[in-house]
């Protein structure tokens, strides 16, 4: 599949990412891509971000290739069993965002808790970090396996964000495109 086959759905995490995140060079560099419009950024609702996601997809004329990131990736999960069946084609997932990992947790993100685990209906990718701080790799690799997504491990990346160095990550993009050229 190459991007001007299909919808490319950006679902950003936390603090709607700035212009120098990686998500949001891709949403000005593929022509196919936008970034979805999930609500406050700052206090996630789950129940919003799931229902703006499934709109979102539903509203797509051409297959759909999702790309999480953090909380991002939780949404895509639990907003999965509400996709018109057929219509999504895969997910790009990135540095899922652990909600399940501890009390620290804020309580608006803890109510994205407990993540689902059901395989998903859709070829996947997650991509993670060895030294993730939200996401232990052992917990990234558990999750890939319970929803059926092949794991990709980007080595010690942190966040795999601006803050750890990856505003345009080139090499996300490459396995991005790699990632398509799998999709029917």
């Amino acid at each position: 599949m190459r991007t001007a086959d299909a919808d490319i759905l950006i679902v950003p995490g936390l603090s709607d990412p700035s212009e120098d995140h990686w998500q949001a060079r891709w949403v000005a560099k593929l022509p196919t891509a936008r970034r979805v419009d999930l609500g406050d950024w700052q206090n996630p609702d789950r129940e919003r971000w799931v229902d703006s996601l499934a709109t979102a997809v539903a509203s797509c004329t051409r297959p759909v290739v999702l790309v999480g990131h953090s909380l991002g990736v939780v949404t895509v999960v639990h907003a999965a069993p509400l996709f018109p069946k057929g219509l999504v084609s895969g997910a790009f997932l990135v540095s899922p965002h652990d909600v399940e990992k501890g009390e620290d947790i804020p309580e608006a993100e803890r109510a994205f808790a407990p993540i689902p685990r059901d395989p998903l209906l859709f070829p996947s990718v997650v991509v993670a970090s060895r030294s993730d701080p939200h996401c232990a790799y052992e917990r990234a690799e558990d999750l890939s396996y319970a929803w059926g997504s092949a794991l990709s491990d980007a080595g010690d990346a942190g966040r795999i964000n601006q803050s750890s160095g990856h505003g345009p990550w080139p090499e996300g993009l490459m396995r991005f495109a790699g990632f398509l050229k799998t999709l029917g």
